[in-house]
């Protein structure tokens, strides 16, 4: 067993943030002493290291407690998820360390790409996508579970086909009520096709096609160029 301070300095989780943990019963404590010792065991510490893993990931807490709280949550498929994203982390360091070695020795050239966080922003989005809103995943498997490939291709081409509308109402204010009703047809779109699509799903996609490159590249390729930006802010008054 391990006190509160012990899990502290191992862990480098404050004490203080380990009793708010406590309290709003993400890490419980295996045991409290009759004198009100939190004493930690084994369990509890695999259990703040997914939390830290979640908390990379940026989820909430509460969403995390949601996850780690789901009777189907893997926690090996976690942690293979958490080992990947540390090995696209140190590519990227061991990229900056070899380019300041080359230029050390003389080598002027400089490229900035080996500063490029896309391909770990990339990861985290779709590791997020995958454990955040864990019932949303789980119905979004269960809808693809019979689709040929074909028909996989139809409904993606058909959400691209949302966007073009978007992008042809791009003159309009992001609240006129024509752009407004394209927003809940593209809310019914993802629910029928995809996974039930709730206010607060439909603004976190939102915040994402512009947030993350792939999704604002793919918009604005299909759609021209700003409808990813305009999608976004028709989204977040929709949802407002």
């Amino acid at each position: 067993m391990l006190t509160v301070h012990e899990v502290s300095e191992r862990t480098g989780v404050s004490v203080r943030t380990l009793h708010h943990y406590d309290a709003i019963g993400l890490l419980t404590p295996a045991e409290v002493t009759q004198a009100g010792y939190r004493l930690y065991d084994d369990g509890n510490v695999k259990r703040l290291h997914s939390i830290l893993f979640f908390r990379e990931l940026q989820f909430s807490l509460k969403e995390i407690k949601d996850i780690l709280d789901d009777p189907g949550f893997d926690p090996q498929n976690a942690l293979d998820q958490q080992i990947r994203l540390l090995e696209l982390q140190r590519e990227r360091i061991d990229r900056i360390i070899k380019q300041a070695k080359d230029m050390k020795k003389g080598d002027r050239t400089m490229g900035f790409d080996v500063f490029d966080y896309k391909k770990i922003e990339q990861y985290k989005q779709e590791a997020k996508e995958k454990w955040g809103g864990t019932e949303a995943y789980k119905e979004s498997e269960r809808k693809a579970a019979g689709r040929t490939t074909e028909q996989e291709s139809g409904i993606a081409e058909g959400l691209m086909d949302v966007f073009r509308e978007f992008g042809a109402l791009r003159s309009l204010p992001p609240e006129d009520p024509a752009v407004q009703k394209k927003v809940a047809y593209l809310q019914q779109y993802i629910t029928d096709h995809y996974y039930t699509c709730t206010e607060e799903i439909l603004k976190g996609l939102g915040q994402m096609y512009v947030c993350d490159e792939r999704f604002r590249k793919n918009i604005d390729q299909a759609a021209g160029e700003g409808t990813a930006q305009f999608a976004s802010r028709a989204i977040a008054a929709y949802c407002s």
